[in-house]
């Protein structure tokens, strides 16, 4: 029998809504072997199953929130609006020295070390981008932890949504985020 009419065969024993179930999806995968466990056992299979993007996801989403916790503990946000970074260790930023206009990035790390302290309003005042940041680590970190303990892939949970609206409304919050802070800091608005 050949590929084509196995494929036809195997979806007609399933109605026909599984026609090309022979057309699979290239992943690399993470072979995990969970001590004490047998190999065969099923939930060992599934772990084996998740994806390197799984992997990447998860242990990033726990070392942002990692950061949004250190930010809490050490790093106060400067009473400027902006420039917390330098406190980190960076050069200060070149068109705010300058031409006293901020570039888009602009006041983030302050917002982000705002609301790490639970200054959440401050937060979104001074720059809502950094704000919407801080307020989705630990909200993404959460949902990263469900799907995993739940022997979820990340890679296939995150490939199911329709990606795009969320990075086309990402960059206008981003954008817009930008223009209130260089109305901010213009003396355009209070």
């Amino acid at each position: 029998m050949t590929d084509e009419t196995s494929a036809r065969s195997r979806g007609a024993e399933d109605g026909g809504t599984n026609a090309r179930a022979d057309v699979a999806i290239p992943r690399a995968s993470v072979s995990v072997q969970v001590p004490g466990v047998p190999a065969s056992d099923a939930a060992s299979e599934r772990l084996a199953r998740r994806s390197i993007e799984h992997t990447v996801l998860f242990i990033g989403s726990n070392l942002a929130l990692g950061v949004l916790g250190a930010f809490a503990l050490w790093v106060d946000a400067d009473p400027r609006g902006f420039g917390t970074h330098e406190k980190l260790g960076l050069p200060p930023c070149a068109p705010m020295e300058l031409w006293n206009i901020p570039c888009p990035g602009c006041g983030v790390t302050t917002s982000f070390a705002l609301a790490a302290h639970g200054h959440v309003l401050d937060s979104f005042v001074n720059q809502p981008f950094g704000c919407a940041l801080a307020v989705s680590v630990p909200l993404f970190a959460t949902w990263a932890w469900l799907v995993h303990l739940r022997n979820g892939d990340l890679r296939d949970e995150l490939s199911r949504r329709a990606t795009w609206p969320w990075a086309a409304g990402v960059t206008v919050f981003a954008a817009c985020s930008w223009v209130y802070k260089l109305a901010r800091v213009r003396g355009w608005i209070g």
